[in-house]
């Protein structure tokens, strides 16, 4: 990124946090490992004023460290290229979208390939990340399916191409057997709904054994799953012996892990050729952490896709890495309408997002709502 020049005398003047309530098109069930996940999600969102310009974005400082920043300068909180600086980072998003409407681009303009010179749009693909285990009052297998597959025609009919599905059903809400069975009758209903152009993913939450991960990769080889996300808890054993045998099972799906409580070896594993694409989570990881990150196994060929699911921010947040990081795979897609959040820079389009070149994150906030929803639910230090 070139350099921007900040003002010297410009500080923080103001930091405001509010709760947004939000809302999916349809609840979202259970997962291998939680509950029903539900219809409403909250977008936690915090705005930073400094030098008369603001910028918004999820955060998750509170109200004392906020106060503790006021005054300080803005050259403080980036570093030469534009990265947050470390202190700074659990209010990065505010941050970054400050900075980007300050330069007047956005950020994905702001880091990597796509500087200020390039014209060209950044398309990322994304999936509908949707398909959860929303069939367990059904006990016949059948009518289970074509929920699932009435569900993956409504995300084509939304623009999406691809899709990943939540599996795991047998790892506590259904007999093991009758639970794989069911997985693997999903999977095959969900290809069938989509064609055979488009990609899935499945993600077992960590409720597949490895001799259960075999067995669901076997069955499915003719839906050529795309990857297989959080078979079980990170074990290099356990991910070699797959690998081994999915070589000579000639499955090519790849293997994707790091979205919840990581393995610290994680990334090192994956330098090593043991897992293929690298999951952190990017408001738990970090956005400027992954730039840093993805960099990093850009050069050892490992893949990126940063989980972003249960955070509204990050259907658009997410995608601006994809110009800073070659091995960027998917956006993760969650949909919800926040009332005060103006995403119509935003659409999914043949399984694509097209980056809008708006300032910041192409996010537009209400100020009378945010205002009374800050008095309601939130805080204001500054002035």
């Amino acid at each position: 990124m070139s350099k921007i020049d900040i003002p010297k005398q410009w500080r923080v003047e103001r930091i405001e946090w509010a709760m947004l309530p939000g809302r999916r098109p349809r609840e979202a069930g259970c997962n291998a490992r939680l509950g029903v996940h539900g219809q409403n999600v909250a977008a936690r969102i915090g705005r930073v004023t400094i030098g008369g310009v603001s910028g918004f974005g999820w955060t998750r400082v509170g109200r004392e460290q906020a106060e503790a920043w006021i005054g300080r300068s803005a050259n403080e909180l980036f570093d030469e290229e534009g990265k947050v600086q470390r202190e700074f980072r659990g209010f990065e998003y505010p941050l970054l979208d400050w900075l980007g409407r300050v330069a007047g681009k956005p950020v994905f303009r702001l880091f990597g390939s796509a500087d200020a010179s390039s014209q060209s749009p950044v398309d990322v693909p994304c999936y509908d990340t949707t398909l959860y285990f929303d069939d367990l009052h059904l006990s016949d297998t059948g009518a289970a399916v074509d929920l699932l597959k009435r569900e993956a025609a409504e995300g084509l009919a939304l623009g999406h191409r691809h899709f990943k599905i939540k599996v795991g059903r047998g790892a506590r809400w259904m007999e093991h057997a009758d639970g794989l069975a069911r997985d693997i009758a999903i999977i095959h209903g969900v290809r069938e709904t989509i064609g055979a152009n488009g990609r899935i993913m499945i993600d077992a939450n960590n409720g597949y054994t490895l001799n259960g991960t075999k067995e669901v990769l076997a069955a499915t080889a003719g839906a050529r799953l795309y990857w297989l996300e959080e078979a079980f808890h990170e074990d290099k054993i356990l991910y070699e012996d797959l690998r081994q045998w999915m070589a000579k099972e000639g499955l090519n799906a790849l293997i994707a892990d790091g979205e919840g409580q990581a393995s610290p070896s994680l990334v090192e594993w994956a330098e090593q050729g043991v897992i293929d694409v690298v999951q952190y989570d990017i408001f738990g990881y970090g956005f400027c952490a992954w730039i840093e990150l993805g960099r990093k196994l850009d050069a050892s060929h490992v893949k990126s896709a940063p989980h972003s699911y249960g955070n509204v921010f990050g259907n658009y947040a997410s995608g601006h890495l994809a110009a800073a990081i070659a091995g960027y795979q998917f956006e993760e897609w969650d949909p919800v309408a926040v009332e005060g959040l103006d995403d119509s820079a935003y659409a999914v389009r043949d399984g694509i997002v097209r980056l809008p070149e708006t300032p910041g994150f192409g996010l537009q906030l209400d100020d009378g709502y945010f205002a009374r929803k800050r008095e309601e639910t939130g805080w204001l230090v500054g002035k």
